[in-house]
């Protein structure tokens, strides 16, 4: 015959109850061992007994298995609530608002009321470092700009020697071209001559800046031929 049911409820027997809790722990042990060896699984048993005795069973570090357990109920529990999650971290932002606050107050030389010789020696501490990474910051930004400047200004300089090279080439020209209108003669008594149209008043120097005057030609006289006078 077969076994019959029997009914699920709390043993009032103490004796019976203990008895039937011993073979039912060992058995659920069993059954835990064979589970872990035949699924490859990690499993991890705790047993307390009415007189609150532990028994327990592993097959690898019982607290691994509880570490895992309380990290994969975590991420299980963001996943199923996410407005929890985002009230848990807009908290955490609000706290280190606060602090931050808090933290430029104290660098403005206010709320110090609360602190102590050591805190105020550290708040100094931390504004000398944020000076000196200041004044460095600004000595590189106008070393730089020194560097620029003086890079545009050998820049201009050349340019003022070009210029003046292509004056003194114009100067040359014009004093050909006289050479040419008035005749061989000397270029300095040409360049100088009043009867030339256009002449230059350049400065010698390299460094001076460089001055172009043009003279306007003066005008010429034609003599009229005197009549000649009729013989009869």
């Amino acid at each position: 015959m077969g076994r019959g049911k029997i009914l699920i409820r709390r043993i009032d027997n103490t004796s019976s109850r203990q008895v039937t809790f011993s073979k039912r722990r060992n058995g659920l042990l069993k059954k835990a061992k064979e589970l872990a060896i035949l699924c490859d699984a990690q499993v991890g048993l705790i047993i307390f007994s009415s007189t609150e005795k532990p028994y327990e069973f592993s097959n690898t570090s019982m607290k691994l298995i509880i570490e895992r357990y309380n990290k994969t109920k975590d991420e299980h529990q963001q996943l199923l609530n996410p407005v929890s999650e985002l009230k848990k971290e807009a908290a955490i932002l609000r706290q280190q608002l606060q602090e931050l606050q808090q933290n430029y107050r104290q660098f403005m030389g206010e709320q110090l009321s609360g602190l102590t010789i050591k805190d105020l020696l550290n708040l100094e501490s931390r504004l000398e470092t944020s000076l000196r990474g200041i004044r460095v910051k600004k000595e590189q930004i106008l070393h730089n700009e020194i560097q620029e400047l003086s890079w545009k200004g050998s820049l201009m300089h050349q340019e003022n020697l070009e210029l003046f090279q292509k004056v003194n080439i114009i100067q040359e020209q014009n004093v050909d071209l006289c050479k040419k209108a008035f005749g061989t003669r000397d270029a300095n008594a040409v360049n100088g001559n009043s009867s030339t149209p256009y002449y230059f008043a350049i400065s010698r120097e390299l460094h001076a800046p460089i001055h172009l005057q043009l003279s306007p030609p003066e005008p010429l006289n034609f003599e009229t031929p005197a009549r000649v006078s009729n013989s009869r």
